[in-house]
């Protein structure tokens, strides 16, 4: 009865607010009401996430914590395939690629269950000691519950992607309480289009967002520095050397996190690569205790210059003297950690790569100014704790391939725009020289392969959104191999509408065609009807659309290329249908303008 009666108060509700409230004046206190729940959401991560680190160092675990750091890895990662398995009990996606997907191919529509899933699996994962961070999954939270928040009021796709978009700012903006950068987040790694209409809602999530933060985290910050040195005219060509440095640890990144994932991919049980990617992680933090969570307090000892306090903590009790000795230990750190980070993914962990990314970038940047201050080669210091934050956007705008977040977010953390011209040096730099080795980020990858990744490209970005079964048709009639002209006669082309006919195997495989012209001349001609066989007329089609591999972009470019009016469509090897030239362009059209008057 509650139910019933809360229903038709809604249904009351959304008549009231079609009469009274403009759509563009909905969107806008939608977006702050959005802002407000993913930074809400980003609260709750993140203090669950201390609870349970909190609860592992505690008094009787901490006087076994070495030992345990062993095993902790491998024990939240089994409370998470629990927890998904028999109480959330769908897949939850890797936070930012999910999204993406649902931009895309959903309409913008992304599960329920995403909405508070991760607020419970992420935690899960870094708290015992997973290598990622909570980035990702916070964003997906916030966007999921934009997405939700758009179909419960009905709204249409444009919207519920800008309101997708303004929820991964809020997220964002209430992290690391740089609301600025936030907005240049979304624009990037969302691909939304950047005008007056899309800047009110992302400003607006992005302030109500951080307030939320602020009200219920104080000023405290992710990241703590502050500016001592300013940038030097006579640094500009080691900021150009660091972007190039950076570039590289990029691509080792990127290359890494697939191979681990590929690899793992041939485990089919989950248990099993549970087990071993847990012991593997296990092991790496046991020896390399930095590496254990998300890794902040690492980060946030390298700004303030304190590398002791990173690299005193390890097992070989090393004596740090000597500065090479020192120099190695970071390196390790850095190599380490993406695989790591890639062993918590790969055994079914659930995080982000945004603030690995800057743990990377961070010590990156901090031995490429230590080995120049320390080679006596060039007789010139270079500020170490400045080259760490530089480095640190160096490997966002590489490994993310989002530099303008990467400028915009370190110039906000640093309070000012200081380092603004050495920013924009290294993160122009390592982006350019990335992109050549890894196309597209390491959040897109995947939906790149399939052609799934919506981009600034419109064109492309409509012939991703239409959906390939829609423009297939299947109402041919085939014939086979063996057949006589005189059945194609009165089986075929006496009952069909159309004027070809696909041959098909016993098997389904496709064989070729015969149109009502190839027969035209003889099709009248009764003394060849037992005479002539289909294999004597069939012929090959100039191209054929793979339903499972190709893209609605290769079926627009094999359209292109072989400048024909139908191609036939195999699914699973065989054959499925047609799909028309004339038809395609009526749904591109349709699309086009869905989309940009929407």
């Amino acid at each position: 009865m509650k139910r019933v009666q809360s229903k038709s108060f809604f249904i009351k509700f959304l008549k009231w607010r079609y009469a009274h409230i403009s759509n563009k004046q909905f969107i806008t206190i939608a977006s702050a009401i959005i802002g407000f729940m993913a930074g809400l959401g980003a609260v709750v991560l993140k203090n669950f996430t201390h609870f349970i680190q909190g609860l592992l160092e505690g008094k009787f675990i901490k006087d076994i914590h070495q030992a345990f750091y062993f095993i902790f890895p491998i024990i939240g990662l089994l409370f998470v395939i629990v927890f998904i398995k028999y109480i959330v009990k769908k897949k939850i996606g890797h936070g930012i690629p999910s999204t993406l997907y649902a931009i895309s191919k959903q309409k913008g529509i992304m599960p329920s269950h995403q909405m508070w899933a991760s607020i419970f699996t992420a935690p899960l994962t870094v708290g015992f000691g997973g290598s990622v961070g909570l980035e990702g999954p916070t964003v997906a939270t916030g966007a999921a519950l934009g997405s939700n928040f758009a179909r419960m009021f009905h709204l249409n796709q444009t919207t519920r992607t800008l309101l997708i978009g303004a929820a991964a700012a809020g997220a964002m903006s209430s992290i690391f309480k740089a609301p600025i950068a936030a907005i240049v987040f979304a624009v990037e790694i969302f691909s939304l289009e950047l005008t007056l209409a899309s800047m009110i809602p992302l400003l607006l999530a992005s302030i109500t967002a951080i307030l939320t933060s602020y009200f219920f985290l104080g000023d405290d910050v992710l990241l703590h520095f502050q500016l001592q040195e300013k940038f030097l005219l006579n640094d500009v060509f080691f900021y150009v050397l660091l972007g190039v440095f950076t570039a590289g640890i990029s691509v080792y990144f990127s290359k890494m996190y697939f191979y681990i994932s590929d690899y793992f991919k041939r485990f089919k049980n989950p248990y099993k690569r549970l087990l071993i990617g847990g012991l593997l992680i296990g092991i790496i933090v046991f020896f390399v205790p930095p590496l254990f969570g998300e890794g902040y307090e690492t980060i946030n000892n390298i700004l303030k210059g304190n590398v002791g306090n990173v690299i005193m903590n390890n097992i070989f009790n090393i004596k740090i003297g000597n500065i090479w000795t020192i120099i190695a230990l970071l390196v390790g750190l850095v190599i380490f950690k993406v695989v790591a980070m890639s062993l918590t993914f790969s055994a079914g962990g659930i995080g982000g790569v945004f603030a690995p990314t800057l743990f990377t970038g961070s010590i990156t940047g901090f031995v490429f100014a230590m080995v120049i201050n320390y080679s006596n080669i060039l007789q010139h210091h270079l500020s170490l704790t400045n080259f760490a934050m530089v480095g640190m956007a160096g490997l966002m705008a590489g490994v993310l391939q989002a530099p303008l977040t990467a400028i915009f977010l370190i110039a906000e953390i640093t309070g000012g725009y200081e380092l603004f011209v050495p920013l924009m040096i290294v993160a122009s730099i390592s982006f350019l020289i990335s992109k050549q080795f890894t196309p597209h980020n390491i959040y897109a990858e995947e939906l790149a392969k399939k052609g799934e990744l919506i981009t600034h490209n419109k064109d492309k970005n409509v012939l991703m959104m239409l959906n390939i079964k829609k423009v297939i048709e299947t109402d041919f009639i085939t014939i086979h191999p063996k057949m006589f002209l005189g059945e194609i006669v009165h089986s075929a082309i006496k009952n069909s509408h159309r004027n070809h006919f696909p041959v098909v195997g016993e098997d389904g495989d496709f064989l070729g065609v015969i149109r009502l012209d190839d027969i035209r001349s003889i099709m009248f001609n009764t003394v060849l009807y037992n005479k002539v066989k289909v294999e004597d007329l069939a012929h090959g089609e100039p191209a054929i659309i793979n339903m499972d591999e190709d893209s609605m972009e290769d079926v627009m470019s094999k359209f292109k290329t072989t400048s024909a009016w139908n191609l036939p469509v195999i699914k699973n090897g065989k054959y499925f249908g047609y799909i028309s030239r004339s038809r395609l362009m009526t749904a591109y059209r349709r699309k086009l303008i869905e989309v940009t008057a929407s």
